[in-house]
């Protein structure tokens, strides 16, 4: 009872939330923007234009499998200030870059920096929440990554409809810049309320145990986020092919459902479990999805985008605190690191696949079949509750 009444809001947890909204915002605006900067600019082929997002996810995902190694050990200081550091290089390197070849090095740097730091921030997160409110609290913080994918979109493809992508690269770096003093207010009061991992001697395992209950949840966020990739890099041309005067404004639509679910549905993992959440979330994110291929106005559009947020929006943390709960406090960067790989995963996938289904049908086709990821997420789920009733070991399902 005494835990349960532990602050969540604390001064630390809101900074961690700011930080980390800011970094996923300056990614988003970038991500749904730079793949017309490169085709416009450099005259890219397509499969050019898809290296763009693709070489930036395989960095981060390399850089995240050297963070978590490097969380364990307690070097989140270090990890946050040099991975803002190389992203804010990649950012400023975009708008000088002479050729394609080097804007592609920007973005693997880009992706290095935003791999580690993006790490360490949910991770830290994870371990200032009080325990009985991680549900609740991973909600919270996590919107702030919902938000950023919402509306960064939105904010990118406007800067550059209405201005340029100089202006774009320069406002996202700005933005990046006002994370460093944020994190260093974070570093210097963080020993007052948290303990840092201890040191791991390399003889007590020189390579850590990967803890196998993560494979299950971070592969339905992989197949989540494939429908998410569709979105963020075809929902500007399914609105020429569809005649939707602004089809930007789907992920502004998709971010007031995530506000208006979010601030519930961690209270609910609390006490009833991920499967509370996941399989009605599941179906929303089919419909959603199944409403989008038939819009043919914008008010229908928006509509499949409520619907669309609703799903993603319960579901998202619901997956990532599922994955912390099952790892052993060390290993939350582990953890962490994983979801955010499968996420950067799906999405580069997501837009690879559908843009394959794209090209052999048309955009409404792309997303009717997307929904088949998410047919395909809830059967592996409900087949993973069946087999966990044997030996009771996976918590959050049955919570």
């Amino acid at each position: 009872m005494q835990q349960g009444k532990q602050p969540l809001w604390t001064k630390e947890f809101i900074v961690l939330t700011v930080s980390n909204l800011f970094l996923f915002l300056e990614l988003q605006m970038i991500l749904s923007s730079i793949p017309s900067y490169v085709k416009n600019t450099f005259h890219a082929s397509s499969v050019q234009v898809s290296l763009v997002t693709t070489l930036f996810a395989l960095s981060a995902i390399a850089a995240r499998l050297f963070s978590a190694r490097m969380l364990e050990k307690g070097h989140r200081s270090t990890l946050i200030f040099v991975g803002l550091l190389f992203a804010l290089a990649g950012t400023l390197g975009y708008s000088v870059s002479p050729t394609i070849t080097v804007l592609l090095l920007m973005r693997m740097l880009f992706g290095i920096g935003f791999g580690m730091s993006s790490t360490a921030f949910p991770t830290m997160a994870s371990d200032v929440i009080p325990p009985k409110r991680l549900g609740e609290g991973m909600g919270f913080f996590s919107l702030s990554t919902s938000l950023a994918m919402s509306i960064g979109p939105t904010i990118g493809i406007s800067m550059l409809q209405y201005g340029s992508f100089n202006l774009l690269a320069y406002t996202t770096a700005a933005v990046i810049v006002v994370i460093f003093p944020l994190a260093y207010w974070l570093i210097r009061t963080l020993p007052k309320g948290h303990i840092e991992p201890p040191m791991v001697p390399l003889e007590e395992g020189r390579k850590p145990a990967f803890n196998r209950k993560l494979w299950i949840p971070a592969l339905l966020n992989m197949l989540m986020s494939i429908t998410y990739g569709g979105l963020l890099g075809f929902m500007a041309l399914y609105g020429d092919e569809a005649n939707l005067a602004h089809p930007a404004y789907f992920f502004l639509f998709n971010a007031v459902s995530v506000l208006i679910v979010r601030p519930f549905s961690g209270r609910i993992y609390d006490k009833k479990g991920a499967k509370a959440l996941l399989i009605p979330g599941s179906l929303f994110l089919i419909g959603g999805l199944i409403l989008l291929s038939y819009a043919h106005s914008d008010v229908f559009m928006y509509m499949s985008a409520l619907c669309y947020g609703i799903g993603f929006g319960v579901m998202q943390p619901t997956l990532q605190t599922w994955m912390i709960q099952v790892v052993s406090p060390k290993q939350r960067g582990m953890a962490n690191g994983m979801f955010l790989n499968s996420l950067d995963f799906g999405v580069a996938a997501g837009a690879l696949i559908l843009g394959i289904i794209a090209k052999a049908s048309d955009y409404a086709w792309m997303y009717r079949l997307s929904s088949l990821f998410i047919v395909l997420f809830l059967l592996i789920y409900v087949i993973q509750i069946v087999a966990s009733r044997k030996p009771k070991t996976h918590v959050p399902l049955e919570g």
